[in-house]
């Protein structure tokens, strides 16, 4: 029994020690690194895909000429979707250009050269090409369907909790982490709630600027996001066809509207206790490295009275990263946790199905049996029989402080 136990500090060591503290000096020097990487993977976008076609024409031209004969359209549908990529990377350079400078109190500084594309990674293309997907996902009409079977069972819950002929709704705060593009936390703003939008990725923060800040006109804007994809195609057409976004005009909001998006890492942003009346989770949860560190936060920014709404699989991001901590647990086994914390489950369904960024004419799709869970935070906090004397009673649906000093878009 004496070698796990003497494995055990050796074991933590292991998987913290990518995760080490840094100076202030090392954070910003590492944060604006970070910065001009996902900078360089949104130039780099167009010869990453000529290489792609590149390599689907040498494929092509290695067959014999009476193969060939039999395909007169992939050299033509080749040249589709490079100049696809052309008109993707035009946007792209858009979203670019309008996130150099969106946050109001950081400056990444100036590159020598700032135009030049820079060779990146796979891992950060592949990211570049899901973030291109979020666009049909929330901004598109073609996204429409999966909004609402994700979207809309969560502010249906918000507004079954917190009803306008009953609440003071501009005084109800809603923090929605992991807010992607942003459409989940507008919808919940729209209908009047104060609703902060959270979120740590560069690739969705320069993304949510653009189209939140600089988009007006309704569908003006057209991406091509399934040219990435050379299987599962049933015709040629299918994988050069476009969308259009935004389907909505994101600047519509009422200027009292109480929205924003901060940006940060979720634990290290919100760590002020009983500010927000409602937080909400779509496939959110499984991006921790340990999700009980999640539902640690969550329980302590949540005012006394407070819910939780979440809907999502467990897919849980970091499973195969090397020395990456990753504590894959099962639904059961948060559920349990949450219970001891002293949350209350109000409202569960362990069967919930749903795509994510599906592409509708793909032969290969995906189904997330997801679950929903709507559980509250007692109103009076109780532990070994005696009331919490931290807690304070604050008024149902006050309207919360908000933590300055976060990166905030502009």
């Amino acid at each position: 029994m004496a070698e796990p136990t003497a494995a055990e500090p050796q074991s933590k060591a292991y998987f913290q020690k990518e995760r080490r503290k840094y100076t202030p000096e090392e954070e910003t020097k590492l944060e604006r690194q970070h910065f001009w990487r996902i900078i360089d993977a949104f130039r780099f976008y167009r010869f990453h895909v000529q290489e792609q076609v590149k390599r689907a024409e040498r494929q092509f031209h290695s067959l014999s000429q009476r193969h060939k004969r039999l395909l007169p359209g992939v050299i033509s549908n080749l040249d589709r979707v490079r100049r696809c990529a052309e008109h993707n990377q035009e946007v792209l350079d858009a979203i670019v250009h309008n996130g150099l400078h969106m946050f109001e109190n950081v400056e990444y500084g100036e590159r020598e050269d700032p135009r030049k594309a820079r060779t990146s990674s796979t891992f950060d293309m592949d990211k570049l090409k899901s973030t291109i997907k979020q666009f049909v996902r929330d901004w598109s009409e073609a996204g429409q369907p999966e909004r609402d079977s994700c979207y809309k069972p969560i502010i249906q819950e918000i507004q079954r909790l917190f009803p306008s002929d009953q609440y003071d709704v501009s005084k109800v705060s809603v923090l929605v982490p992991g807010a992607g593009l942003g459409r989940l936390a507008w919808e919940i703003a729209r209908l009047g709630y104060a609703c902060q939008g959270n979120e740590w990725s560069f690739f969705m923060l320069f993304s949510s600027n653009f189209v939140l800040n600089r988009c007006e006109e309704e569908n003006a804007l057209t991406l091509y996001p399934w040219i990435h994809q050379f299987s599962n195609n049933k015709k040629s057409s299918d994988q050069t066809r476009p969308i259009r976004f935004p389907d909505v005009n994101p600047q519509s909001l009422p200027l009292n509207t109480d929205f924003s998006m901060v940006a940060g890492d979720f634990m290290e942003v919100y760590s002020e206790s009983e500010c927000w009346d409602c937080v909400a989770t779509c496939f959110f949860i499984d991006t921790a490295n340990n999700v009980l560190e999640y539902v640690d936060t969550i329980w302590n920014i949540l005012k006394p009275g407070g819910v939780w709404i979440n809907l999502g699989p467990l897919l849980y991001h970091f499973e195969n990263i090397a020395n990456e901590l990753s504590i894959e647990l099962s639904y059961e086994d948060i559920r349990t946790a949450m219970i001891k914390y002293g949350f209350l489950i109000e409202v569960e369904k362990e069967s919930m199905q749903t795509t994510y960024t599906e592409n509708e004419c793909s032969m290969l799709r995906y189904v997330y049996d997801c679950v929903f869970f709507v559980a509250r935070k007692p109103s009076e906090l109780q532990f070994n029989g005696q009331e919490d004397e931290h807690q304070h009673n604050s008024p149902p649906a006050a309207k919360s402080s908000r933590r300055e000093g976060s990166n905030r878009l502009t």
